[in-house]
């Protein structure tokens, strides 16, 4: 059994929040590599709403005992407040109109939302980083 099959058995809500993360990235890559203003580029985008706001409302419920935190709460949920805040406010801005303020927000969600608080998932003692460096172990021995 691989580690992220056990992930699945013993702790769904870490899975789904890492299925979703991960989609969240990739698809956000492929929202910011590309054109503009498209229809693509506005059913990608609704996809990564979809994925950002699962990752995000399943952050909110995953509880880290292990690190500095407030009854679970670690800093890394800081990341689950900014896009709690600023999907809603992208979604406006461009609504209104306003496209400056909807590629600001967006582009902020996706680098602090996908890129850097993925990156503090892959600190050592981190439960997710962990996996994947043990799975990653595996495979080369």
């Amino acid at each position: 059994m691989t580690a992220f099959s056990q992930l699945l058995d013993r702790n769904p809500l870490v899975f789904f929040h890492l299925v979703t993360a991960i989609g969240a990235l990739l698809v956000g890559i492929v929202v910011m590599t590309r054109r503009k203003g498209t229809g693509s580029h506005r059913a990608l985008g609704w996809a990564w709403v979809l994925l950002m706001s699962s990752t995000t409302l399943a952050s909110a419920f995953i509880r880290d005992h292990h690190m500095i935190n407030l009854a679970g709460i670690t800093p890394i949920h800081a990341f689950t407040l900014l896009v709690s805040v600023n999907l809603p406010r992208g979604i406006w801005a461009i609504r209104q109109g306003n496209v400056a303020l909807h590629q600001k927000a967006m582009r902020g969600m996706f680098i602090g939302g996908c890129v850097v608080a993925g990156l503090f998932t892959l600190l050592p003692g981190r439960f997710l980083g962990g996996l994947l460096w043990q799975s990653l172990a595996g495979i080369a021995a």
